[in-house]
């Protein structure tokens, strides 16, 4: 007990440096035109929180007696003050943020490349705001799987999509799906509870709604459009299941089998040629 109560002395000790007037020794830029803040800091405490922002500070260090500046203005002021209390004091009240905040936070976090911390909010997220990413999943999942420092929000919205696979596939913004999203759900499409079939379709509309200029039915497709659509499905085609349609089904794929691996469409057609001839 006494130990903890030395922490929260310390902590609060040093998150009042922040306030400090006199022994400040850099000004940190942060936010953009309109709204913009200044905030002053302490470059042995930055540079020892943070490697990220040691490897700047190595950089603006001046000898001459002048202030160090550095600018962020890709970070909120609101966000930066929350990380500089994380800084100082290792305090993070979450509690009174809503999830778009903690959202900001995270992608703050990972700009300034704060490992902790970034493990530490995809942890309250998962563990405190599922409701808010299930009704906001559209515009969460693009995030976080643009890039790969958010692994375990990307391994919790893959079971999401497992779950229900609508949250994709039939959701207003499909066509701006990552195509490694894509890929990934395609790939272990045995957890979708989607029909081949459906995939096809899901995968031709994705291909399709990624180059607008195409022509609106395939018949009027030039040699030049089938290949851009083929270069944009190549890492979707081949993990359809092109072998599980029926007939009828691969006859609605045919109109598009100029995209399709020739010794498929081959292989497909010969198939059902002698399944009708013995029947």
């Amino acid at each position: 007990m006494a130990n903890n109560k030395l922490l929260i002395n310390l902590s609060r000790n040093l998150r009042d440096i922040l306030k400090d007037d006199e022994y400040y020794d850099i000004t940190i830029e942060v936010g953009s035109d309109p709204y913009v803040k200044i905030f002053r800091a302490h470059m042995v405490i930055l540079h020892y929180r943070s490697p990220y922002l040691r490897r700047i500070l190595s950089i603006k260090r001046k000898n001459d007696g002048t202030l160090a500046h550095i600018k962020f203005p890709n970070i909120s002021p609101e966000t930066f003050q929350i990380i500089l209390s994380y800084i100082y004091g290792g305090i993070l009240s979450l509690d009174e943020c809503d999830a778009s905040e903690i959202i900001e936070i995270l992608v703050a976090a990972n700009e300034l490349n704060f490992q902790e911390l970034i493990t530490l909010l995809q942890s309250f997220l998962i563990e405190n705001k599922s409701d808010w990413m299930k009704s906001n999943f559209n515009s969460l999942y693009q995030m976080i799987f643009e890039n790969n420092s958010f692994l375990e929000l990307q391994k919790y919205c893959t079971n999401l999509i497992s779950k229900d696979p609508k949250n994709v596939f039939e959701s207003p913004n499909f066509s701006s799906t990552p195509e490694n999203l894509l890929v990934s759900l395609i790939q272990d499409n045995h957890n979708l509870q989607m029909s081949d079939m459906q995939v096809w379709e899901h995968v031709l509309k994705w291909g399709i709604a990624q180059n607008p200029e195409l022509p609106s039915v395939p018949i009027n497709y030039s040699k030049e459009d089938f290949n851009t659509l083929k270069n944009r499905l190549q890492r979707c085609i081949p993990l359809i299941k092109f072998y599980n349609l029926t007939s009828e089904e691969f006859y609605k794929v045919t109109p598009y089998k100029k995209i399709l691996p020739k010794e498929l469409y081959k292989d497909k057609c010969y198939f059902f040629q002698n399944i009708y001839s013995i029947s």
